[in-house]
């Protein structure tokens, strides 16, 4: 048996360049950067999708709101409306009636133009209170409106009802000074406090306040300061504060 020795060289150990070291690291960095450029995608989308969102409710509550507005503001018309109709049908009634007595008196039939003016006036004493306790009704329905909307948010409803009440009061105090009676509308205050909140611009409205162009005061005129008006909104807002029921199961 012949012995034949055979020499195996061992492999050589693989080696790592300079230029592999960097062509991984710079792998490394565009996969680092790809996946940054995505997750910067990625939440640019959702702050659009957020933004979009946003201006969606937004402008779906503002739609609201002045459907709202624009429903007490028909309610107030047709309001005036039936009542121009009903002083006209008594007063028609009373004009009537007193001719009818004045003929079984054998006296010469009054002029209708006097009696009308007389009759006016007496309408208007009796009617007055009658009249100011159907204002009150419009203006117990936004801070219900207000309250509801709002339900779980005391602090907001108090807040909202106590700055309404400073400037009904403010009003009522110096019905003279303009700057009781300008409100700008987009004062960040007022937003937070009133104008953001369901039926908050429509008591103010239904006080007297008129939107100035372009929305961008609501405005009191002094000679539309009504005393009677801002009496009762004041009464009305007491209540709603002192009440803890105020709003909530009313229909």
């Amino acid at each position: 048996m012949i012995t034949v020795e055979i020499g195996i060289e061992s492999p050589k150990p693989f080696q790592i360049s300079e230029e592999m070291k960097k062509k991984a690291e710079e792998l490394r960095i565009r996969a680092r950067q790809r996946r940054e450029e995505e997750e910067k995608n990625w939440e640019r989308e959702r702050e659009k999708s957020r933004i979009r969102t946003s201006k969606e409710l937004l402008e779906a509550k503002r739609i609201n709101e002045e459907n709202e507005r624009k429903r007490l503001l028909a309610h107030r018309e047709a309001e005036k409306e039936e009542q121009k109709r009903a002083r006209e049908k008594l007063l028609k009634k009373l004009m009537e009636d007193k001719s009818e007595r004045r003929r079984k008196l054998g006296l010469q039939p009054e002029n209708p133009a006097t009696a009308k003016t007389s009759l006016s006036v007496v309408w208007e004493k009796n009617s007055s209170v009658t009249n100011l306790e159907t204002k009150m009704e419009p203006l117990r329905e936004c801070l219900r409106s207000l309250r509801k909307s709002h339900k779980d948010d005391d602090a907001r409803v108090k807040r909202a009802f106590q700055t309404l009440l400073i400037y009904i009061r403010n009003v009522a105090k110096h019905p003279d000074e303009e700057k009781f009676r300008k409100i700008r509308l987009s004062n960040p205050v007022f937003q937070a406090r009133v104008g953001s909140l369901t039926g908050g611009v429509e008591f103010l409205e239904l006080c007297g306040f008129e939107r100035t162009e372009e929305d961008e005061f609501l405005f009191l005129p002094r000679e539309k300061v009504n005393m009677a008006v801002l009496n009762s909104a004041g009464s009305v807002l007491g209540s709603a504060m002192t009440n803890p029921f105020f709003g909530l199961f009313s229909i």
